[in-house]
């Protein structure tokens, strides 16, 4: 082995003094009989580094060419649900054998990491034009008209954890003992759904829904809560009504109703729960219940309620101090999903 290498390193020295005296890369080749390509490469490597020594390199090359990796990073940026297996079979089509673990972190040195879907409201092309027709529409309004608008929505909690990911850190052939595990009751143990409403001055009433809601029931929730509401929090004679497009909420009843009682409502784009700051509300609701570990409904909803009394002031004043925000990143996203 040593021999081989010393002769190569002779040979590329003698391409070099060749190449020196002026020959040129056909006579060179022909003179020491190797391939152009091969006195080529040599002589571009002496004009890059000043050198035609082997260079140090960090371990062994990559199987996976640049043309392949292009290819990946095509494939990917066309459709991000593709999985490394599928990844790799495409680059086995090509004659590029690689695991699929070594995929994942070229994609990775090229910013492009597997991460979880955010789940968001799927949108028409009517849902967008509305959304972003709403957010250009207010976006230049006034304070005074956020801090005196009563958002309203539902919400479902339910009894026995959160419909989320969840994660622990245990050892091998440990995954069935009991601290490693997440108990579930068959359908779901129960669930308690609940009405509410807050403004910028604080949390208004919350009402829990027994059985089920129709337009009948929701307007019933609206005449025991909506003007007591609008009464402890203060709300100017101007004041508005916001509820999303759920059928119940704009039925003709319904919508009757609301004018026959004088309630004004804000006009609401469908698919919109992020232009909804109760959402974060009811965020810190059901971790709030939660952590309490209810162990029936009633109990369930007797701790939605006393966990909505507790919500801090503070809390709604600062996300409608913030309400530009959002639409300013709905007019961004063009009507589309945002972050919030």
């Amino acid at each position: 082995m040593p021999r081989s290498k010393e002769i190569q390193k002779q040979m590329r020295k003698r391409i070099m003094e060749l190449y020196q005296s002026g020959k040129g890369y056909k006579a060179i080749s022909k003179a020491l009989g190797r391939q152009r390509t091969t006195v080529r490469a040599i002589i571009h490597k002496w004009r890059k580094h000043g050198t035609v020594e082997n260079l140090p390199r960090s371990g062994r090359p990559t199987k996976i060419t640049p043309r392949a990796q292009r290819q990946l990073i095509q494939e990917v940026t066309k459709d991000p649900t593709t999985t490394s297996k599928e990844l790799q079979a495409s680059l086995a089509s090509v004659k590029v054998s690689v695991h699929d673990p070594t995929i994942r972190k070229r994609l990775g040195k090229n910013g492009l990491h597997g991460r979880v879907p955010r789940r968001k409201p799927l949108l028409s092309k009517k849902n967008i034009k509305a959304r972003l027709s709403f957010a250009r529409k207010h976006l230049d309004d006034p304070q005074d008209f956020w801090d005196n608008t009563l958002w309203t929505d539902e919400t479902k909690v339910e009894l026995f954890g959160r419909c989320v990911s969840h994660y622990v850190w245990r050892k091998s052939n440990t995954a069935f003992q009991k601290k490693n595990i997440i108990p579930t009751v068959k359908y779901g143990g129960g669930n308690g759904m609940v009405w509410g409403c807050f403004a910028a001055s604080g949390p208004g009433r919350l009402a829990v829904i027994n059985g089920t809601m129709n337009s009948a029931v929701y307007q019933n929730i609206l005449k025991e809560n909506v003007r007591p509401s609008v009464c402890d929090l203060k709300l100017k004679r101007t004041w508005v009504l916001q509820q999303d497009n759920d059928p119940k909420h704009t039925s003709k009843s319904t919508s009757e109703w609301l004018k026959k009682n004088k309630m004004k409502t804000l006009e609401w784009p469908s698919q919109s729960p992020d232009l909804n700051p109760i959402e974060m509300l009811w965020h810190d609701l059901k971790k709030a219940v939660h952590a309490r570990k209810p162990s029936n409904v009633a109990d369930l909803q007797q701790f939605c309620k006393d966990e909505w009394a507790k919500i801090p002031p503070q809390r709604c004043k600062r996300l409608m101090a913030s309400y530009r925000k959002r639409l300013i990143a709905v007019v961004a996203a063009k009507g589309g999903p945002t972050s919030y």
